[in-house]
């Protein structure tokens, strides 16, 4: 490596939180990327703690729960931290992500797609993680989503054999998921550290949606404590949830053994997948569900190719403002239905939601080619 580059990589490192030129206008909407990472690290140190207790054993690992809640000092704590920490982590990632998507962080190419990597890391980390209490939704929620690998022509059923480890969810899907859902964090933490670099090569966005760099100021103390600001408010939410209310983004059905020969009423992911899970239920065909599915996250791959320039730098910002909150309050509407029971109106009102989500993407690409044309 030549010594030049050492030397920009050495400064990086060493300079991020003390010199780290950012621009003046950032606000507390920034804060989520350095509270993404406490909680990463947050989420690594608990389940740590957590797999020193965990049973791999389809026979064991309810009730180790139940020991770990009841007789480990503590126990409960960690326990409920690890859970609701999942919840705050996708949190603040969505949120991470509107802001970028808002502010046009798209055009910085290998941050942007460096941190849709991260998002979907993350949701088959928190899939397997899901899994493990062996709980009746937990289980069900298993067979249902691993049974979608069926639908892939010619090879599909020969893969859902393979996840399972036999012909169904069993002991060695258990031990698997497991052991990926330990391996999936560290994967995930060279990805950030990826993605800090790459942000670190071209500096941050704005809201002013404009060239910066005669308007910077040091990284700290500016910015370094409206974080610890920032952290120590969602500290404060954190801990009042995980002591008054624990259980609140969890599923009553998973506080029952799981039982391969009774299935809950409905079956539903974390709050988190809902929109994902409404648009799989959306659509009839099985093939069709599994690939709208995949796309619903992949489709953030190609918002770089989608628009090239900034919301706030052309003349279409105003419709590209409207059309961004209309996308938030489809993308809230999907999360609801995707809670509600299979009948009518929900089944109705997600396939109109399902096209409205991703016609959205099209209709900023197509502002992303009228101002290609006009600019």
């Amino acid at each position: 490596m030549p010594l030049r580059k050492q030397d920009n990589i050495l400064k990086i490192v060493n300079g991020s939180l003390v010199d780290l030129p950012s621009p003046s206008s950032l606000t507390y909407f920034w804060n989520f990327g350095s509270l993404l990472g406490i909680f990463l690290f947050f989420q690594i140190v608990t389940g740590l703690f957590l797999a020193m207790q965990f049973s791999g054993s389809v026979f064991l690992p309810f009730d180790s729960i139940v020991h770990l809640i009841r007789d480990v000092n503590y126990g409960w704590m960690m326990r409920v931290a690890h859970a609701n920490g999942a919840s705050f982590f996708f949190l603040f990632m969505y949120i991470h992500m509107g802001r970028g998507m808002y502010y046009g962080s798209y055009r910085f190419n290998k941050t942007w797609l460096s941190g849709v990597t991260i998002l979907l890391l993350s949701m088959a980390t928190a899939f397997l993680g899901y899994v493990l209490p062996w709980g009746r939704m937990s289980f069900w929620a298993a067979t249902v989503i691993t049974n979608l690998l069926s639908a892939i022509p010619y090879v599909g059923v020969m893969l859902v054999e393979w996840v399972w480890g036999g012909f169904s969810v069993g002991n060695p899907t258990l031990t698997r998921f497991f052991a990926f859902h330990f391996i999936l964090p560290f994967i995930i933490l060279f990805m950030v550290i990826l993605h800090l670099l790459f942000l670190h090569e071209t500096g941050s966005g704005n809201p002013m949606g404009l060239n910066s760099s005669y308007d910077k100021v040091g990284f700290h103390p500016y910015f370094s404590i409206k974080d610890i600001y920032g952290l120590v408010v969602v500290f404060i939410l954190f801990m009042f949830i995980c002591l008054e209310t624990p259980y609140i983004f969890m599923d009553v059905e998973n506080f029952i053994p799981s039982n391969p020969m009774v299935t809950p009423v409905h079956i539903q992911p974390e709050w988190y997948f809902l929109f994902a899970y409404t648009i799989l239920r959306s659509i009839s065909s099985k093939i069709g569900g599994v690939i709208a599915l995949v796309m619903s996250v992949m489709i953030m791959y190609f918002l770089p190719l989608f628009l090239k320039h900034s919301f706030r730098s052309t003349m279409f910002y105003p419709l590209m403002k409207i059309l961004f909150w209309y996308f938030v309050i489809n993308w809230m509407l999907l999360t609801w239905i995707g809670a509600c029971e299979v009948d009518y109106p929900f089944m109705q009102l997600g396939m109109m939601f399902s096209f409205l989500y991703f016609f959205m993407y099209f209709l900023f690409w197509g502002l992303g080619e009228m101002q290609d044309l006009l600019v």
